[in-house]
């Protein structure tokens, strides 16, 4: 059975060395399955975003057993996560201001574990506490990449960016009261930061964080 609204591209990983991931909000149950059968008669693996318990339980028995699911991210991974062919020391540090930006943060950790890299993570580190950030910096100092997770005034991206050497890449969440404006206060805040060379991406998006980290890291290590 063809679903002509789905078209899977197959070749991304090749043209730009991410796979299509499959963002699951607004998809139907059928669409879904769809897609991860025909990458199954593929041999292809699949990392899944944005996806709802509520999906989940109304997958096939055999499509639900062959996704590990983690609820917090709403991710999922159908078949084998990419392995890293070294072995060399973790290059990604994950930190969150708050609790409440940790899925934010967790879908960015998910996206790392999925290509093989492994991240560390620094959770509840905001400036509203700043001694929590002082007491675990000098760990932190030691990663070459960091995606800083904050919502409400998101302060933290432009602290840690003038503290550090390594590159920031700001995940504005969309935590807050009111004038937070569902995050458009944190990713306005980070985007103007006086810190010089933070990267931002959009509001809530781990994913895309992750994915940044992961262009910066294979640009490193590309032959000149």
């Amino acid at each position: 059975m063809s679903v002509p609204e789905v078209r899977p591209d197959i070749g991304r990983g090749e043209r730009v060395g991410l796979d299509e991931a499959i963002f699951c909000a607004g998809k139907s149950v059928g669409q879904l399955e769809f897609i991860l059968r025909e990458a199954r008669t593929r041999g292809a693996g699949l990392l899944l975003t944005r996806l709802g318990v509520e999906q989940l339980d109304a997958f096939s028995a055999d499509i639900r057993a062959a996704l590990e699911y983690e609820p917090l991210s709403r991710t999922a991974f159908f078949g084998a996560a990419h392995q890293r062919s070294d072995e060399s020391a973790v290059r990604v540090a994950i930190l969150s201001a708050g609790t409440s930006d940790v899925a934010a943060a967790r879908e960015a950790q998910r996206t790392l574990a999925w290509y093989g890299e492994p991240a560390a993570e620094f959770h509840d580190v905001g400036v509203a506490g700043l001694w929590r950030l002082a007491d675990r910096l000098e760990e932190i100092r030691r990663f070459p990449i960091l995606i800083v997770a904050a919502g409400m005034d998101a302060a933290l991206a432009s602290v840690v960016g003038g503290l550090v050497r390594g590159c920031v890449i700001g995940l504005p969440t969309s935590v807050g009261y009111g004038v937070a404006s569902g995050g458009r206060t944190a990713l306005d805040a980070m985007l103007a930061s006086c810190a010089p060379g933070v990267a931002v991406v959009n509001i809530d998006n781990g994913y895309g964080a992750a994915c940044t980290a992961l262009r910066m890291l294979r640009a490193v290590a590309a032959p000149g």
